[in-house]
């Protein structure tokens, strides 16, 4: 089966999916229910692809093909647009943004790519400019990455830090900070400063070119496979998990941390 085959394949698979005789639960879902599961699914993705494994990496990417494409059909079902009104307005996107490849025109690096890029939308595509730099990263995605986005942004007209140093610094100053108003009782200021923090780090990462969210489910994943031993190690010693046991748990997290050590974790 080649790939045209393939996707007419899935594409017919949801219409049977959405249709009459088809599953009920697929009928009762729309793009606003199905929302939660795609930023689930493109995590799960990002978790297959750190850990190299292709057969887990296919399966997951199968599952936002699905979600995609559902969501597509529930579009078409409504009249709103087709499956093929999105792949093709895909493809016109990507050979008009491309005129160095589809084109003329000549590029040095990447960087004058996402140039070009930014020069077309307005000049080309007529989009009118947002009123600040910053308008152009969505509100509605996540705090973490939002936060990382408008740095980024905002890193590229030279509101940026000098070395990372220096916003390790900053992450100190913050941290005096959260003590300070942690001594107070003060818990909406506690929040802020908490939040500077956070947006601290975040800087930390996003200077270093490491993406703060992948990074974040990196330490998700190592947290869990720590935690996971620590509850089956205290099941086999007959040891109730509760605060009465800190440390036989500090001690199997000790155990766990020196495993996943020896293997490069």
């Amino acid at each position: 089966m080649d790939t045209a085959q393939a996707f007419q394949k899935l594409y017919d698979t949801i219409i049977r999916l959405r249709g009459p005789g088809g599953c009920p639960w697929d009928h009762e879902q729309s793009p606003s229910t199905l929302r939660g599961d795609l930023i689930e699914e493109t995590f799960e993705c990002i978790e297959a692809i750190d850990e190299q494994n292709p057969a887990h990496t296919q399966e997951e990417l199968g599952d936002l093909f699905l979600l995609v494409t559902m969501i597509s059909y529930m579009h078409e079902q409504s009249g709103a647009f087709s499956v093929a009104d999105v792949l093709e307005s895909l493809v016109d996107k990507l050979i008009r943004r491309h005129p160095h490849v589809f084109g003329d025109v000549q590029v040095k690096d990447s960087a004058e790519v996402l140039k070009n890029w930014a020069e077309y939308k307005v000049q080309v595509e007529k989009r009118a400019p947002k009123d600040s730099l910053l308008d152009t990263v969505p509100r509605g995605i996540p705090p973490l990455d939002r936060a990382y986005k408008l740095q980024k942004k905002a890193a590229k007209v030279g509101f940026e830090w000098d070395k990372p140093e220096e916003i390790i610094d900053k992450i100190r100053e913050e941290l005096v900070e959260t003590q300070a108003e942690l001594d107070s009782g003060n818990n909406d200021a506690l929040e802020a400063e908490l939040g500077d923090v956070l947006f601290a780090a975040i800087n930390l990462c996003r200077f270093l070119k490491i993406d703060p969210s992948i990074a974040l489910q990196r330490t998700n994943t190592k947290f869990t496979k720590r935690f996971t031993y620590i509850e089956k190690k205290m099941k086999e010693s007959g040891i109730e998990l509760s605060s009465g046991h800190c440390l036989e748990m500090e001690r199997y997290w000790q155990e766990a941390k020196t495993l996943s050590e020896n293997k490069q974790e």
